[in-house]
């Protein structure tokens, strides 16, 4: 169940990285991410009440960052709200993801899917920077480095769990295509960081993974 709603959010993280670069409509985008926003709050609410031990209880409670992510996004979006409460949000989250991250690797010994965890913990941490703190300028890095993990941490793990063959995916694969993403996300944020800045610009709409 849970990995149907990885799948999911991988789809949402491509419209949300599409909304970041201006080509999705903040309002359009918002009533997907209701959608994910409550698919990824109703499964870890079955799977904790179902749940018959704590490790499963701890497994289950990380979906709700992304639920409760995504239906904050909806609505700020619908609504028109700032996106100062949503950075500030994914600051929070980003330190526990990567708690998630570290607790998948030392304790389930499992480096792939701690791996993602890492990855989704700086993904909100760009939020944070871009949304809260208001670093405008790392608008369409942002926006790439949604659009990229959306495959890469999402849409095909989420497939491939589904498929029966997560187990057998080498995990010099994923620190590949971190430092794949890091090569195209990396340049984008530097060039965006020293170009002169011509008039204040804004973030058209909250947005997150």
């Amino acid at each position: 169940m849970s990995t149907v709603g990885l799948l999911f959010v991988g789809a949402v993280l491509f419209v949300n990285g599409l909304l970041f670069l201006g080509k999705v409509d903040a309002k359009s985008a918002g009533v997907f991410n209701l959608f994910v926003g409550g698919l990824q709050t109703a499964i870890p609410f079955y799977l904790i009440a179902t749940a018959e031990t704590p490790d499963e209880i701890l497994s289950a409670a990380g979906i709700f960052l992304f639920g409760f992510t995504y239906l904050y996004v909806g609505i700020g979006n619908l609504k028109g709200y700032a996106a100062d409460g949503l950075g500030w949000y994914s600051a929070w989250v980003a330190v526990m993801a990567a708690g998630f991250g570290v607790v998948n690797i030392v304790r389930f010994d499992d480096l792939a899917t701690g791996l993602l965890w890492l990855q989704w913990s700086v993904l909100w941490a760009v939020f944070w920077v871009v949304l809260a703190l208001g670093v405008e300028r790392l608008t369409t890095a942002a926006g790439w480095l949604t659009l990229i993990q959306s495959f890469t941490t999402c849409t095909v793990p989420g497939f491939v769990i589904l498929l029966g063959e997560w187990g057998s995916v080498p995990e010099w694969s994923i620190v590949a295509s971190i430092v794949a993403s890091a090569a195209v996300v990396v340049p984008i944020a530097l060039r965006s960081l020293q170009a002169p800045v011509d008039r204040p610009s804004e973030v058209a709409a909250p947005v997150a993974a």
